[in-house]
């Protein structure tokens, strides 16, 4: 009789609606999950693998989520603010209506990721990585956008100046 090394298919994480606060979370895998609505206030997230993961209207105020990957990730009405996604991949993630007031994105790579209607005010996002980037509508108020790396298909609210690599923007008093 031989034995049988077949493996199912490991199901996604659920965690819908859980209270994580403050949850030590660093390096966890967390591909795909489903953290739509968790509380994640303070959580530690630190280099997390989460792409694909759903954090939908999830509450995550000064979480640590530095160098965490979230390719993909749909993080819609999230509130992220105080939260620190230094160095984080938020390639092609979903942010729309993302509260991300006095976030820190420092060297963040937001690739077409979809910031619509984003709140980023009292922000620092410098040396983000904004190339394919859609900010229809996002309020960027004293956001800190020094030596941002945006291209042609970089979508900036209306009235925002683009950003030429010889002249760092800073938007300290934008409105």
């Amino acid at each position: 009789m031989r034995a049988d090394h077949t493996r199912g298919t490991a199901q996604p994480l659920d965690l819908a609606g859980h209270r994580l606060v403050k949850a030590d979370l660093a390096g966890a895998e967390l591909g795909g999950a489903n953290l739509e609505r968790a509380n994640l206030r303070q959580a530690r997230l630190v280099g997390a693998a989460a792409p694909r993961a759903c954090f939908v209207g999830a509450r995550m105020v000064r979480a640590d989520l530095s160098q965490a990957l979230l390719r993909l990730a749909d993080l819609r009405s999230v509130d992220l603010s105080g939260a620190c996604l230094r160095g984080a991949d938020l390639t092609g993630a979903d942010l729309t209506g993302a509260n991300l007031f006095g976030a820190d994105l420092r060297d963040a790579d937001l690739t077409e990721a979809l910031l619509r209607r984003v709140t980023l005010e009292v922000a620092t996002m410098r040396r983000a990585v904004l190339a394919g980037a859609d900010l229809t509508d996002a309020r960027l108020a004293t956001t800190d956008l020094r030596d941002v790396e945006a291209d042609e298909d970089t979508l900036w609210p209306a009235g925002v100046p683009w950003p030429r690599r010889a002249e760092p923007l800073r938007m300290s008093v934008w409105r």
